[in-house]
């Protein structure tokens, strides 16, 4: 009982600064700042099934100073991870993830010995699709196989579906969101350590997936595959490499990964601090290059994941996605595309962003205690001290499961008048 009464003391008591937290001169109160992480240790002591929804908290609102939000990012985290291991202890010792009617197996290895926390994790995608499941099991076993690791974990998922695009389809992008922070919680995977590989229709996947997942990987390896519609341009901040036989001539795959190797090329050039990529044609080699794509995994390991880049291309598959980086759209639009820049404490979006949408924003990106301003195109829509909260730090944790992608603030400019 003394839980709950403590809880709703701190909330009383900062009810009117919350009347201010949402505004651009927000001031945060240290003394205020560490009532509300008291009052987050005593809701997280709460029986789960007791709480009610941690954004109805008036201590979730409160302006917190930059080592409280590193607490409460801490505390938020561990409570999620713990949730995670009794909601999906079942699904980890089957090695199957159900979500509606359709399941994905997966096989997976450890090599090395580092320590939990810090192993990467390898997702590697099988060939085969739009053949009977005998034909891609086999894909899947031989998949198992096909490369070992100096250090980290090698995850081999078997897709959930039998089509050509067993790869790209919608629900991969949900069950790849669940398999990876599964494997943080329960195989001591680095979030900024995850890699994306695939080889034939796999590779296929690698080329839809990593421009529209950009923010979950390192980098992204594909190998043998075919691009269909896709765009390297959603690549800016995604070291990519490509490993293409040269006699590989089955629905031009060959001659695609040279049209790709010209334009990342192009891509890089004209913005030197994006479009890292690396692409090999095995000019001898048909459709199986005898292995000597596994160089690609050593290529992929010098890099860790580029979370808080300074320039986003954001860049809409058919299959969309509300958050890319540090900018989120609730409304994505197919195949929409929109830059945004940070230059010091200003933040730039181009007019291709729809609102509502927001600018998300930690410490490690800029300095939270000064002014920021955001713009869109040449007009200033905020400008102010925007709060790091509680509630900033549950929603992105929710959104993603992931730990390495927790933002304490967040602004969301008015829509424009019309």
């Amino acid at each position: 009982m003394m839980l709950f009464a403590r809880a709703v003391i701190v909330g009383l008591c900062c009810l009117s600064t919350l009347a201010v937290a949402q505004g651009p001169g927000a001031v945060c109160d240290p003394a205020t700042s560490r009532q509300a992480i008291a009052s987050l240790t005593d809701f997280i002591d709460i029986p789960r099934d007791k709480r009610s929804p941690i954004h109805e908290q008036a201590f979730a609102g409160v302006p917190l100073t930059e080592e409280d939000a590193a607490e409460a990012e801490k505390q938020l985290w561990q409570d999620y991870a713990q949730r995670i291991r009794l909601e999906r202890a079942d699904e980890m010792e089957s090695r199957v993830i159900t979500m509606g009617e359709l399941q994905m197996p997966f096989f997976y290895k450890v090599f090395g010995d580092k320590p939990l926390g810090q192993r990467s994790l390898y997702i590697s995608m099988h060939g085969g699709g739009g053949a009977p499941a005998r034909v891609n099991d086999r894909q899947w076993e031989n998949q198992k196989q096909l490369y070992s690791l100096d250090e980290g974990v090698y995850l081999v998922p078997r897709a959930p579906t039998n089509t050509w695009d067993l790869w790209h389809q919608s629900h991969i992008d949900r069950f790849f969101d669940r398999l990876i922070t599964n494997m943080i919680v329960f195989a001591g995977v680095d979030p900024n350590r995850v890699y994306l590989m695939g080889y034939s229709a796999g590779g296929d996947g690698v080329f839809q997936l990593a421009p529209r997942m950009s923010d979950r990987f390192a980098a992204a390896a594909m190998m043998a595959g075919h691009p269909n519609e896709t765009s390297p341009r959603g690549l800016r901040n995604l070291p990519f490499t490509l490993h293409m036989g040269g006699r590989d001539q089955a629905y031009q795959r060959n001659e695609k990964a040279r049209e790709w190797q010209k334009r990342l090329a192009e891509l890089h050039e004209a913005d030197k601090d994006g479009y890292v990529h690396h692409v090999v044609i095995h000019e001898d080699k048909g459709h199986w290059m005898d292995r000597e794509d596994a160089v690609a995994l050593g290529w992929m390991a010098q890099y860790t994941r580029r979370r808080y880049p300074e320039r986003i291309v954001w860049v809409q598959d058919d299959v969309t996605h509300s958050r890319n980086y540090w900018l989120a759209c609730d409304s994505p639009q197919p195949r929409a595309e929109v830059q945004a820049d940070r230059d010091g404490q200003t933040i730039t979006v181009g007019e291709g962003a729809k609102s509502p949408w927001s600018v998300l924003l930690a410490d490690a990106m800029l300095d939270l205690d000064q002014p920021v301003t955001v713009m869109q195109g040449d007009r200033v829509v905020y400008q102010g001290t925007p709060p790091r909260t509680i509630a900033n730090l549950s929603r992105t944790l929710e959104e993603r499961g992931d730990p390495g992608y927790m933002f304490s603030a967040r602004v969301t400019p008015p829509e424009p008048p019309k």
